[in-house]
């Protein structure tokens, strides 16, 4: 099953609403991807606004 991110916060799912923040609202197309594991300390996290680990997509169309 493809991945897909959510629109919202980023983070990629295989599931119909995103675990991460609840949102339905979520996209096949999307670009690159960054593995948050220590959100607290990371400085990627950080700039892009993530407070919990995970996978992410950088950009989401």
């Amino acid at each position: 099953m493809a991945l897909k991110a959510c629109r919202v916060c980023n983070f990629l799912t295989d599931e119909k609403k995103c675990p991460m923040c609840g949102g339905e609202d979520l996209s096949l197309k999307w670009k690159g991807i960054v593995i948050i594991s220590d959100s607290e300390r990371s400085v990627i996290a950080n700039t892009m606004n993530i407070t919990k680990n995970g996978k992410y997509a950088i950009s989401v169309e």
